[in-house]
């Protein structure tokens, strides 16, 4: 079976009408350079010819709808050309909830465009207007109303440890979420960038950012919410380039940060396991998981392994011979 894949192309904050406390476009999506139709059809030639089936075409980076509408045209007819020539289900885009009406949404399913990511980020508008967005929850849910009555997949960004939220703020939000019913959800704890007011504020002891313990165990609750709904998380954590790495102050920065959270539900339901199943101290026990699957298991640094060893006095082993369901643990 061929591979799933996406033709991204970078539209770096251009249209935006706001400067978000914590925003830095460069070093979030490490390019400046304002896309062109040819960018569009190199980045579909390349993932048509690596032969991905089911690819999307998708505008990340900044607010798409929000952009001179001309050249936004321009981008869409050079995508809606490459969805004509095969290989391609559709286009992606993603845009504030503030820039979404009736009209433009009829100009991007006229083009192709089959998912709009909305970034709500929170649903508090104490939060909110504390991080500079311009926009209210209720924007956000107008424009999701109004992207599923079109027929358009509705996708939702959050952001956990915005100035004035907390845990329970982030899970007030994850429960409007799912209210809206999106089809996926990317989850992005706050992260420190230079040059943005948020660094100011940091500097100045104004706000305190979490730490990567802390953004893990909230969203570790938040996947649960999510799961629980049946709505898709596509996005852990902000995705490693090397300019966001380099800019990056303070806050839930992990260049794998995705992967510590679900290495953190993995231990939870081994913990839990031998909560309810007292083990024998010194025992030596297995737990079944597919190969691709060991890290999550172990740990990041085998901290899993360690932490149920320190707390029952046991060894645990992974076994991925397939005789047992994942996260089956047994005595051996």
């Amino acid at each position: 079976m061929k591979s799933e894949a996406r033709a991204a192309v970078f539209v770096p904050h251009l249209g935006c009408p706001n400067d978000c406390v914590f925003c830095n476009q460069r070093a979030i999506a490490g390019v400046t350079v304002p896309a062109t139709p040819d960018d569009v059809r190199i980045a579909a030639e390349r993932v048509r010819n690596a032969g991905a089936d089911n690819a999307e075409i998708a505008f990340f980076g900044g607010s798409f709808t929000a952009i001179e509408r001309g050249y936004m045209r321009l981008l869409l007819e050079a995508a809606k050309r490459e969805l004509e020539k095969g290989g391609f289900s559709g286009i992606r885009i993603s845009t504030r909830p503030d820039c979404i009406d009736a009209e433009v949404l009829g100009e991007l399913k006229a083009a192709g465009v089959t998912v709009i990511e909305l970034g709500a980020q929170s649903m508090r508008d104490e939060v909110l207007v504390k991080s500079g967005r311009g926009h209210t929850s209720e924007d956000t849910r107008r424009a999701s109303a109004l992207i599923k009555a079109q027929g358009i997949r509705l996708g939702l960004q959050m952001m956990t440890g915005l100035p004035g939220d907390d845990d329970e703020g982030a899970l007030y939000t994850a429960n409007e979420l799912v209210k809206l019913a999106p089809e996926c959800v990317r989850i992005y704890p706050t992260v420190v960038l230079k040059n943005t007011a948020l660094a100011d504020m940091y500097a100045s002891g104004e706000y305190t950012p979490q730490t990567v313990g802390e953004a893990v165990s909230l969203c570790v609750r938040l996947v649960r919410v999510f799961d629980g709904a049946g709505v898709k998380i596509i996005r852990l954590g902000l995705q490693r380039t090397e300019s966001c790495e380099n800019d990056v102050v303070a806050g839930a920065w992990h260049p794998a940060f995705g992967e510590l959270v679900y290495c953190e539900l993995k231990y939870e339901a081994m913990r839990r396991y031998f909560a309810e199943n007292p083990p024998e101290r010194g025992g030596e026990y297995a737990v079944s998981c597919g190969s691709a699957g060991v890290s999550l298991f172990v740990g990041h640094n085998r901290r899993n392994f360690a932490r149920l060893g320190d707390e029952f006095g046991i060894t645990m082993k992974t076994d991925v011979s397939g005789a047992f369901p994942e996260g089956t643990v047994r005595r051996i």
